[in-house]
């Protein structure tokens, strides 16, 4: 019989395809992961992982069928687990939430502190990260997007639609003249994404709205692209509850140009029996779906109850 450490941490190097990403993740030295899988492959008499240079560690035919089951025992375990310390209503153990960056950084990193401060037995990871995640490989339990899951066994939910304006500073408008009609435009430096780099078509936003536009500064960060438009090196589209914040960034034209987006909030079916899973999911969905001046920016995260 495998030893269920074996096999958790087969499911990490599974998941993050080198042992070094497994080991970072579970606090171990690298040589513990592999040495742990060689114990596994000798148990079953089976190789599960091609291993190679750049790819890393591959999973073989053998792998591929333990893999849906060892997912199984995870989420069967976690399933136990809290129906024995569910002796209480207070939700306990260990989530990590992935989110677009700005989105992440702003609203559900504050949101989540909130929550973790009532239930001081939970643990929050906060990913807010320029690209999608996979709940697959377990990169996160619960995920927001701006595209809704295409396919997948998936708890999902539609969070809430927001706003993205073109900004720019008054330094801005004293070195390139004002804004006054979209011709005006013309004469102005942008701010946007690389192209090539964008893991959504969701944020083509200039080359929807202001096709003739050619960006000067590029960034995959959102943030990136705050900062740089702040310090008046050009106009940016940008969302509201990140820079409606700021007096210094002044909304341009905003009722002619306008963008609409929405998020979405998902995660495995497996997790829908795990109440530390459910219970932060519904939070952060009543807080912001109550709360539609916060995603607007015009009230601050410290504000909201």
């Amino acid at each position: 019989m495998p030893d269920w450490d074996d096999i958790r941490y087969f499911l990490e190097v599974a998941r993050t395809h080198r042992a070094s990403a497994a080991a970072a993740r579970l606090g171990v030295e690298h040589t513990t992961v592999t040495r742990r899988i060689r114990h596994l492959e000798a148990d079953l008499g089976q190789l599960l992982f091609d291993k190679s240079r750049s790819s890393g560690f591959t999973l073989t035919r053998s792998g591929q069928q333990l893999l849906a089951h060892a997912e199984q025992m995870e989420t069967h375990l976690y399933n136990a687990q809290e129906q024995i310390l569910g002796v209480s209503q207070s939700p306990a153990g260990h989530v990590r939430v992935a989110a677009t960056e700005a989105f992440g950084s702003c609203i559900i990193a504050p949101l989540c502190a909130q929550f973790q401060s009532q239930y001081p037995d939970m643990t929050i990871d906060v990913l807010p990260v320029p690209r999608f995640v996979s709940l697959t490989r377990r990169e996160a339990d619960i995920a927001i997007t701006i595209e809704r899951p295409a396919r997948g066994p998936y708890v999902t939910r539609k969070l809430i639609d927001y706003t993205l304006l073109l900004y720019g500073t008054q330094v801005c408008f004293d070195r390139y003249g004002p804004v006054n009609a979209e011709a005006d435009l013309h004469h102005h430096r942008f701010i946007s994404y690389v192209d090539e780099l964008l893991f959504s078509d969701q944020l083509r936003y200039l080359e929807d709205i202001l096709p003739f536009t050619k960006p000067v500064i590029k960034s995959t960060s959102v943030i990136a692209q705050y900062y740089s438009c702040l310090q008046g090196h050009g106009l940016a589209i940008l969302p509201r509850f990140l820079a409606g914040q700021n007096p210094d960034l002044i909304p341009v034209l905003q009722d002619r140009i306008g963008i609409t987006r929405s998020f979405w909030i998902y995660y495995h079916e497996e997790l829908k029996r795990l109440k530390r899973i459910v219970m932060l999911s519904e939070h952060l969905c009543d807080i912001i779906g109550s709360n539609r001046l916060l995603v607007q920016g015009k009230v601050p995260v410290q504000q909201v109850q």
